[in-house]
């Protein structure tokens, strides 16, 4: 039996994960969500931590029946972090979610222009948030988000699996 990202281990967040894709299998065809590498003027890159999945993560959610995937994205990072884009996100690549579902793909930006608004109040999805130094990670940031750091730095090449 092949085991899931570590961020998925955990019997709750499977658990959280499968039921919100079993809604979302009955309301749409197929999922798509956003996810955005934010970057802050010091280079410094902005994670969250939400209290249903375990990790640190970049920000991002999935698109509502007819709503654009900018609007999506421009709505996550306000809910997620306060966070607004004063510049064009450049879409960096799209990935197969495979580990969350078997009809998932994952737009995923690069925003280098955006500021945040005020500081990111907790609540009940987002337990918290901040800028990070590349080389000084949240311990428990999870794997997806190390491998698409790599990927953004050219380290590695974009995979086709999120």
């Amino acid at each position: 039996m092949t085991q899931g990202p570590p961020e998925l281990r955990n019997w709750k967040a499977r658990l959280v994960t499968r039921l919100m894709h079993g809604y979302f299998a009955l309301a749409r065809g197929m999922t798509m969500g956003v996810r955005a590498a934010c970057y802050d003027a010091e280079g410094r890159i902005f994670l969250v931590r939400h209290s249903y999945v375990p990790g640190w993560h970049m920000p991002g959610g999935g698109l509502e029946r007819h709503e654009t995937a900018l609007s999506a994205l421009a709505k996550e990072l306000r809910e997620e972090g306060n966070l607004e884009l004063t510049g064009p996100p450049e879409l960096f690549h799209v990935y197969f979610n495979r580990a969350t579902s078997k009809r998932d793909h994952v737009l995923f930006y690069r925003c280098r222009d955006i500021r945040q608004v005020s500081p990111k109040v907790p609540d009940r999805e987002i337990v918290e948030t901040g800028f990070f130094a590349l080389d000084d990670l949240p311990p428990g940031t999870t794997a997806a988000t190390h491998r698409r750091l790599a990927e953004l730095s050219g380290s590695t090449p974009p995979a086709e699996f999120w």
